[in-house]
Order: structure tokens, then sequence, then C-alpha cells
């Protein structure tokens, strides 16, 4: 937990795939469907897919002063 801790700590956003789908143990094809059904908060920038960590962390209860 501590490398994906640091990863989430150090970044504002992370790529869709592989970085926040492998987070959320998910499949390629299943991190894309769950962004498409609006259960992965995903910012566009182009054709670029990202998603804001502060969400991440709250997804994975994570809180902002190193609470898990």
């Amino acid at each position: 937990m501590s490398e994906i801790r640091k990863l989430l700590d150090e970044n504002l956003v992370l790529p869709l795939w592989p970085e926040t789908g492998e987070i959320l143990r998910l499949k390629r094809g299943a991190t894309y469907a769950a962004a498409e059904r609006g259960e992965i908060e995903v910012i566009e920038i182009g054709k670029l897919k990202r998603v804001s960590t502060s969400w991440l962390k709250r997804k994975l209860g994570i809180g902002e002063t190193g609470d898990a």
C-alpha cells in the first residue's frame, strides 16, 4: 500500500489505465467500462483520460493525512 500511497501523494491526476485500473485491481476493459458507466470519475483532456488522486483517495478510504 505504501507504493500506492506515494503515487497518490505525488500526483494530482493519474492515467485511467494502467495506474488507476491497477490500483482498483481492475483489468483494462473493466476499467474503461467502469469509467463509461460513471463509476470512476474521469477528467478528459483531449483524448487522454485522467483520474483525480483526491477522488481515488476517497474511493480507497485514504484520508488526506495518511489515514487508511
